[in-house]
């Protein structure tokens, strides 16, 4: 069961076994003060689509078998904005780098695949077409055909992460035959110490995974493997409730019963009861989880003081993602706490400093602070601005990405105008899915940029209705306005009215504008010229 909050609950995105100590080959080259394009042929995503398609392979890999042996056992995926998910990160912004139609909750991802510098006369698509644009893009591009028709990986193929030599294979994994489980069982009878049993339990689990996936004999192997869940329970259910309970495992348990992980029922007031011991001995994430079920009522009610007391509390042991939530409700008074902008800044500080992958929000929040021209809060600072978010950006923060792109598009935060790094940044935000962007480079297709980027309409189209798709109003705009004129696919007015009737629904002005514009013409309906790129901004055909 998933517990979401729409008002600005900030989930923990600590300790996720699903992105944690992932190292792919890719990333040898991550610099911080590294030029994007010498890291990445972004400006152009076509050319590295191959590559693109193994990283992505590569790092399912490694998500797989990070979950396998991390003691939470699988916890919901990145996208799903649980209370339990240490992977997803709510937080009101400050001042939104998107429009209002753009949510302010983005979950981090990791950086693209590095790339040397691409060839400039290739021509760059967008990851798939629309269903009704497949048989005129195949007709085109033959090559991709093959491409887009593989069939997607299955992260269950493998556990271990892939080499450089392509094949699968982990090195320091423990063995998972039943004599050696015996074994183990029989040495961690004679130690005293808890964190070793809860070791043992841990390794219960990586076993009982790795034996359903690699035994032939499936039946026997989903009855041991059930067996030795079940002792991996015993031991750690004994750990979290016997004697002096062990914080770790405390934890565990409560993840899962909050999930249902393991074969439990999920049963969200013991999670919280479970959580709320492990933060009597001062556990940080623990007491961040306690803290997260007061603000959205998850087995308990809804106390927002009691809240607002443990984020303090976890934000003073050191809990990362509980400094910025803390930093974001003083600055905004948020959970009826008054604003309090200078202790606010401290506790974001203290998070950018400890900021990595998980935890990149601190960073690009002071980067929007000192972007303020009036100097409020913190004095007025564009160059410290443009390096908090280059280095937000650098761990994979989707909305640093965009930022930076619209920051070296128009010139803004001490950035050059250039198209090139522009581009990059954009393409890194859109291949994780980031509507923004998607249509941001859109607008880079519609015109093309000389020596950077051909220009192309059918890729124009393509990435405007991939974010249409998305729900994004302006994208449905775009589209519309795309049909209408005719840019990328053929000149369909009833086509266009479809789209600009589904932004005006979201409130798009512009939408409803033109609705009433082509409802006044009728027949007598104007051809619209086409836009150059400084008027598809000033009419926010891709603004």
């Amino acid at each position: 069961m998933s517990i979401t909050n729409p008002s600005g609950v900030d989930i923990r995105p600590k300790s996720n076994p699903d992105i944690n100590n992932l190292e792919y080959s890719f990333q040898n080259s991550l610099n911080i003060n590294q030029d994007p394009i010498q890291r990445s042929s972004s400006a152009q995503p076509q050319i590295y689509y191959q590559q693109q398609q193994q990283w992505q392979y590569h790092q399912q890999q490694q998500q797989y078998y990070a979950a396998a042996s991390d003691v939470l056992g699988g916890p919901p995926p990145v996208h799903d904005y649980n209370v339990y998910s240490p992977s997803s990160h709510y937080s009101p912004s400050i001042h939104s780098v998107h429009s209002s139609n753009s949510s302010h909750f983005h979950p981090h991802h990791q950086l693209p695949p590095q790339h040397p510098h691409p060839p400039q006369q290739q021509h760059p698509h967008p990851p798939h077409p629309p269903p009704q644009q497949q048989q005129q893009y195949y007709q085109q591009y033959p090559e991709q055909q093959q491409e887009f028709d593989r069939p997607s990986y299955n992260r269950n193929d493998s556990l271990a992460p892939s080499t450089t030599t392509g094949k699968a294979v982990d090195l320091n994994a423990p063995p998972y035959t039943k004599d050696y489980i015996d074994s183990y069982r029989q040495r961690i009878k004679a130690d005293p110490d808890p964190e070793a049993h809860f070791l043992y339990a841990k390794y219960l689990i990586d076993a009982a995974k790795h034996l359903r996936m690699t035994q032939k004999d499936q039946r026997a192997a989903k009855k041991y493997s059930e067996v030795l869940i079940a002792e991996s329970l015993k031991v750690v259910r004994r750990l979290a409730t016997q004697g002096e309970p062990y914080d770790e495992a405390q934890f565990f348990m409560a993840n899962c019963y909050g999930t249902g992980a393991l074969g439990l029922q999920v049963d969200h007031e013991r999670a919280y009861h479970l959580y709320l011991q492990a933060t009597k001995q001062n556990h940080p994430a623990a007491t961040y989880r306690v803290a997260v079920c007061n603000e959205i009522g998850a087995g308990t009610k809804k106390d927002p003081h009691r809240a607002a007391t443990f984020y303090r509390k976890a934000a003073t042991l050191g809990d990362t993602p509980a400094m910025y939530k803390l930093g974001m409700i003083l600055l905004n008074g948020l959970l009826g706490e008054q604003p309090n902008p200078r202790e606010a800044v401290s506790w974001l500080k203290r998070a950018a400093e400890q900021a990595d992958e998980d935890n990149p929000h601190a960073l690009h929040e002071l980067a929007l602070l000192h972007e303020l021209p009036d100097g409020r809060i913190v004095p007025h600072d564009p160059a410290y601005a443009k390096q908090l978010l280059t280095q937000a950006a650098q761990l994979g923060y989707i909305p640093s990405q965009y930022k930076l792109g619209q920051c070296y598009e128009y010139g803004s935060l001490t950035c050059p105008v250039d198209p090139r790094r522009s581009i990059a940044w954009y393409t890194k935000a859109a291949e994780k899915g980031d509507a923004e962007a998607e249509l941001a480079l859109s607008g880079w297709y519609l015109t093309g940029s000389e020596g950077v980027l051909k220009q192309s309409d059918s890729e124009a189209y393509l990435w405007a209705r991939r974010a249409a798709n998305k729900g994004l109003s302006k994208a449905e705009y775009a589209v519309g306005y795309y049909a209408e004129v005719g840019i990328g696919i053929k000149q369909d007015i009833e086509f266009a009215k479809r789209w600009y009737m589904r932004a005006a629904a979201q409130g798009n002005k512009r939408a409803m504008n033109r609705l009433t514009e082509m409802k006044r013409m009728g027949a007598k309906r104007q051809n619209i010229a086409r836009p150059t790129r400084q008027e598809a901004s000033n009419e926010c055909v891709i603004c």
